[in-house]
């Protein structure tokens, strides 16, 4: 009986210890809302036995496909963390993250040929932020949807290597606006004149600022096309055989309408760092609203100004 009475007396004490950690330990992070983000977070897919939930959202395709691109850039993986974070944080779009381009299409298939079970496609998203490097393996069909698919009324925002992708598929240019050129300087400081502070995506930049990056030069663009924001200042840039512009009209990021899409480019983001820089990721983050329709910004063209 003694022995009883002390197991017990044993196991109470060994409990109230257990309830006074508890009552110290931290309490646990509440549960997130139930429509956040794509993957079931209020994007129309189905929960295991659950009704279809409803999108409240925009969403966004961040594609970027870099298979054939030279060196890769490493910063490409931190680059579509920060979109996906700054539409969550915000709440103001949902992010789908793919490399795979199979699914840049209306009816996406899978390897086998069969079509692909859920996921984003061309059908399901507003807006696509791209990051593709060099020749992107889309087929005839694919380059069709995806032009008509901007054309109807999306959004596409680019950044950086996106000037390189599509060499081959002559109305990706017009989409976008220009081609790649070469970079002279490779990575490194320059000014930037910011020819736009009433563009959503530009004005928090101050008139001229410093930046240090990789700046691509454009070519085959026309300012009866495409409304500039920013540009870099040659006139401060140190002499580069590469350099091209004699004109020294060099744009480091613009916006257009390709039919009654809404597109956005800059070049700027060559290194993961620049995605830190604040007033980069905003830069950003306004295009993509813009291109959502949920901000309203004037890309109507406008000549080189005078000095």
């Amino acid at each position: 009986m003694t022995r009883i009475r002390f197991a017990a007396t044993a196991l109470a004490l060994l409990m109230c210890g257990v309830w006074a950690i508890a009552e110290q330990a931290p309490a646990p992070p509440s549960a997130a809302p139930a429509a956040q983000g794509p993957q079931g977070r209020g994007q129309g897919g189905r929960g295991r036995g659950g009704p279809p939930r409803v999108r409240t959202r925009k969403a966004v395709l961040a594609w970027a496909d870099t298979r054939n691109g030279i060196a890769q850039h490493e910063s490409v993986s931190h680059a579509l963390a920060v979109i996906e974070r700054l539409g969550y944080e915000s709440g103001a779009y949902d992010t789908y993250i793919r490399t795979d381009s199979n699914i840049v299409a209306n009816e996406p298939k899978m390897t086998t040929g069969a079509p692909a079970s859920g996921g984003p496609s061309l059908a399901n998203v507003d807006a696509i932020f791209f990051l593709g490097h060099r020749d992107v393996p889309l087929d005839a069909q694919q380059k069709t949807e995806l032009a008509a698919w901007v054309r109807s009324g999306k959004g596409f925002v680019a950044a950086h290597t996106a000037l390189t992708a599509f060499d081959s598929w002559p109305e990706f240019g017009d989409l976008l606006g220009a081609r790649y050129d070469d970079h002279p300087w490779n990575t490194a400081s320059g000014t930037i004149i910011n020819e736009d502070p009433s563009f959503p995506a530009t004005k928090h930049f101050a008139a001229t600022f410093p930046l240090t990056d990789e700046f691509y030069q454009p070519k085959a663009f026309s300012r009866d096309k495409l409304r500039v924001l920013l540009r870099l200042d040659v006139s401060k840039m140190p002499p580069n055989a590469n350099n091209r512009r004699s004109d020294g009209d060099f744009p480091l990021a613009w916006a257009k309408m390709y039919g009654q899409g809404r597109v956005f480019y800059s070049s700027l983001g060559h290194a993961a760092e620049t995605w830190d820089h604040r007033d980069i990721a905003q830069m950003y983050f306004e295009a993509i609203k813009w291109s959502l329709g949920l901000t309203e910004g004037d890309a109507t063209p406008r000549p080189l100004p005078k000095p």
